[in-house]
């Protein structure tokens, strides 16, 4: 195994393609054993030839996609860790993608614990922040198409109690205003959520706090809206992901 990342490493550095025997030098192995490991490593994928020279292939290119894909995961993550322990709030990265609400990534500790998820964020976003937000950046034809999907149901005293309230109260959001929620999803807890968009895909970083600590909510939203720009592009990559 190790003989073989030493050939495929070989191989990355000479991105015009090598010949075996170039290879078997670069990797400081006998031309016998590069020979039999350039083979495997075609019949795997990781390798192709062409005219004598051998080149990295799609496997390997997926392995180096991956990579880069765990890379930004972790620059996210390290962000939203920041921002939790900056703004003494979890903080929370969803986006909305194939009719789906998907949290991407949560930054909470024991001393700022995420809302815990009693009833399934996907089908209850008329209720959360997060939903509230993505869905207020898309068109009215796929809110509909959502909550006839999801339908409005009451999760506490405070949620929106029908699907045309709700759609009211989305039509009247700001496009980069954040959204704020008051215990409509969960007793004893405020949230908000801020928009991100990226091209055709809704985005948003969010915030929790106990309802007692409530009057903290916005100036904390606004302090993070300020930091977003500072990773906008990392998050839209990661839109992708």
């Amino acid at each position: 195994m190790q003989r073989a990342m030493r050939l495929l490493e070989a191989v990355a550095e000479r991105g015009h393609g090598a010949p075996a025997k170039q290879l078997a030098r670069d990797a400081g192995l006998a031309l016998p054993t590069a020979y039999h490991l350039l083979r495997t490593l075609v019949h795997e994928g990781y390798l192709y030839r062409d005219r004598g020279l051998f080149f990295l292939g799609e496997a390997a290119e997926r392995l180096s996609s991956s990579g880069a894909q765990q890379k930004r995961r972790s620059t996210v993550s390290e962000a939203l860790a920041h921002w939790r322990d900056t703004l003494g709030v979890p903080v929370y990265f969803a986006i909305y993608r194939d009719g789906e609400i998907e949290v991407l990534c949560v930054a909470d500790s024991p001393n700022t614990p995420a809302v815990e998820e009693w009833a399934d964020f996907r089908e209850t976003g008329h209720a959360h922040a997060i939903g509230q937000c993505l869905l207020s950046q898309l068109s009215e034809e796929a809110r509909r198409d959502h909550l006839d999907r999801y339908p409005v149901q009451s999760l506490t005293p405070y949620t929106v109690r029908d699907e045309e309230t709700l759609l009211r109260r989305l039509g009247r959001i700001g496009r980069m205003e954040p959204v704020v929620e008051q215990q409509e999803y969960a007793l004893g807890t405020v949230c908000a959520a801020i928009p991100l968009t990226v091209g055709t895909t809704a985005g948003t970083l969010a915030i929790s706090l106990p309802s007692h600590q409530a009057t903290r909510l916005l100036p904390v939203a606004h302090q993070l809206q300020t930091e977003i720009g500072k990773l906008l592009g990392t998050l839209a990559i990661s839109i992708s992901i």
